[in-house]
């Protein structure tokens, strides 16, 4: 018989454990890095920094995202008809800290476009997805934002990635390399 798979020595009950610890526990999940961008009603361009990106559908083609119910850009996001998705790459944390900080203007002195709807576009991302604002769920202290992908573009490079609080970058698996 095979020895039992070792588990974690003591299992917290989330309704009883802080919240400081559930989230070191969901930082354990590596994932990409995105600042998703949108052109708020009164012309302002908005954008922030996300990592909770995910395909959801090839047909029709979707994908997800959700935003704190406090982020001040709630309300330009909610209210727009496009947003556009910046799957950032591994040289591109210094983009990620811009959009992940409060300023005036996170677009001033940065190279970008107008896209479908306004959408600011970045130059230089691993992938772009301009996405029709499809539906939005309620997800407890977020939002749950489906985006219907209207356009979309890669330029191909390895991802910026985060885990446990800290940027990484993937390397090929040594057990894999050929």
């Amino acid at each position: 018989m095979n020895a039992p798979e070792k588990l974690p020595s003591v299992l917290c009950d989330a309704r009883e454990c802080d919240a400081r610890a559930l989230r070191s526990l969901l930082g354990q999940y590596a994932t990409g890095v995105t600042v998703i961008t949108t052109r708020a009603a009164d012309g302002r361009k908005v954008g922030m920094t996300a990592n909770s990106f995910s395909s959801v559908s090839l047909e029709p083609p979707l994908i997800l995202w959700s935003l704190a119910r406090s982020a001040p850009s709630l309300a330009d996001f909610q209210a727009a008809s496009h947003f556009a998705i910046h799957v950032l790459g591994r040289d591109q944390h210094s983009l990620s800290n811009r959009f992940a900080r409060p300023a005036e203007d996170k677009f001033a002195g940065l190279d970008h476009r107008e896209g479908p709807a306004g959408v600011p576009l970045l130059e230089g991302a691993v992938a772009t997805l301009v996405c029709r604002n499809r539906q939005q769920y309620d997800g407890g202290d977020h939002l749950i934002f489906i985006g219907e992908i209207e356009q979309f573009g890669q330029e191909g490079g390895e991802p910026l990635l985060f885990h446990a609080g800290s940027y990484r970058v993937a390397i090929p698996h040594p057990d894999l390399q050929a």
